[in-house]
């Protein structure tokens, strides 16, 4: 688990977006390994320091076939 110290503006979202490119999944990961980060609200206070858990994103197969 790596440590993250937030800086202006940043948001579980955004935090999660920037580290795994993804935000479903990532940011909940995220929350799971820092129980009392959701009680600092939406934008997060700069300075504070949070834990970055492993998180393998997932590929799914978007592709539609339009033909059979």
């Amino acid at each position: 688990m790596e440590q993250y110290t937030t800086i202006e503006g940043d948001t579980v979202d955004l935090i999660a977006y920037n580290r795994f490119g993804v935000t479903h999944g990532a940011t909940e990961a995220i929350l799971r390994a820092n129980p009392s980060l959701a009680a600092a609200g939406t934008k997060l206070p700069q300075g504070m320091t949070i834990n970055i858990p492993a998180f393998t994103v997932k590929k799914v197969n978007t592709a539609a076939r339009i033909w059979s």
